[in-house]
Parts: structure tokens; C-alpha cells; sequence
């Protein structure tokens, strides 16, 4: 029996891709990944996250990562269609994994719908949704490690080219680097997210 798991990472980020991970193991192997020390990627340091991706992906009978582009993101948001969207993702890594059952964390305030219409979308197996499966069951731990680890390599990527921080909105530098780029360009770059209200609110107090 193939368990998986499926999450996301960088969400709520101006900045870089949204990540949707999903990894199937045999339901054998679960107690493995525990001793792992696997856990919620949001309660692991980078280097911890980096140690265990590799364990997790040798381990796993198969993964999937998709990444969404922040154009993407955005036009999707203009449709008031972002939990479609991720939805859409997740039942895509799902569909290629063909596992028996599914755990997913669930972006919609209402988290039995979110799995009904991943259910719709990918056709294959039990979709279980729940919020903050990331710290409930082990599964989606580990898939949350590969979507933040796969985001912040993005992120890491980037940095290489610009000294934009984290990506997140409550990062200071990543604030001052859009604020700058805007001022001095007139836009934004094609990695951040045009469509998220930190960005129109920096883009407007410039243009003030």
C-alpha cells in the first residue's frame, strides 16, 4: 500500500515560486521516516531540512515537485483562483505517484472541500485533507521538507544574482529590495509576485 503525502511551500512569499511537493512511500516505511527525525519543515533549520532531503528522497518509492512561476501565481489571483491552483498542482503530483491513499495540507478555510477537489482532479486513490498536516502526519512532514528545500534552493539561486533576502514580506531586505527595484526601474522583476498586497502597497507608497 503506497501512503502519500503532499504540501507546499512558499505560499504567502512576494518573491520566487510556489512549491507543491508530494512523496509515496509503502506504508511500511513510515515508521522509518519518523526515526528519521522528520518532522514540520517550518520547525527544522536549513541545514537539518538540506540533511534529511537526501534521506527522504532515497527512502521514497517516488516524489514530485511542481513549481508555479510567479506570473502563474498571479494570474491566478486575479481570477480569485489560488486555492484552485495549488489544488491543481497537488492532484498533479498525486496522479503521477498513483498511490493508494493521500494526505494533504489544506489551504481552504474549509479543508474537506480542498480535498474533495483535489479528489475531482486527480482521479486516483483517497484523498485525506486536513489543516496542518504538516505537523500531524509524518508523510507530509517529509513532503513539506522537499517543497521548502526545492524553494529555498530557488531563493538561494536568486541571491546569487541579487541580494533580495528571503522572499517573504515580513523580511526586511526582501521589502527594501522591491521598494528599490521599483523606484529605480519603474516595475518589478519577473521573480516577484506582482499580484500580492505587499507589493502594490511598496509599488504605491514609491510612486507617492
Amino acid at each position: 500500500m503506497l501512503v502519500c503525502g503532499v504540501d507546499e511551500a512558499g505560499r504567502g512569499s512576494m518573491i520566487g515560486p510556489l512549491v507543491v511537493a508530494g512523496i509515496s512511500v509503502k506504508q511500511s516505511k513510515l515508521k522509518t521516516l519518523s526515526n528519521l527525525g522528520v518532522r514540520d519543515s517550518k520547525k527544522l533549520t536549513p541545514q537539518a531540512r538540506e540533511n534529511l532531503y537526501k534521506k527522504i528522497t532515497d527512502l521514497a518509492d517516488d516524489y514530485a515537485v511542481s513549481k508555479i512561476s510567479p506570473k502563474q501565481v498571479d494570474s491566478y489571483v486575479a481570477k480569485h483562483q489560488l486555492n484552485h491552483l495549488e489544488a491543481s498542482n497537488m492532484a498533479k503530483v498525486i496522479k503521477k505517484m498513483k498511490p493508494s491513499i493521500s494526505y494533504v495540507d489544506a489551504c481552504d478555510i474549509n479543508a474537506a472541500r480542498f480535498g474533495d477537489k483535489i479528489a475531482s482532479l486527480a482521479n486516483t486513490g483517497k484523498i485525506k485533507s486536513y489543516h496542518h498536516a504538516d505537523s500531524t502526519f509524518v508523510i507530509v512532514s517529509a513532503a513539506s521538507i522537499i517543497a521548502k528545500v526545492t524553494r529555498d534552493r530557488a531563493i538561494a539561486r536568486l541571491n546569487r544574482e541579487y541580494d533580495l533576502g528571503s522572499g517573504y514580506p515580513s523580511d526586511p531586505k526582501t521589502v527594501e529590495f522591491v521598494r528599490d527595484w521599483f523606484s529605480r526601474h519603474g516595475q518589478v522583476p519577473d521573480f516577484v509576485r506582482k499580484s500580492w498586497s505587499p507589493v502594490k502597497l511598496l509599488m504605491s507608497q514609491t510612486l507617492l
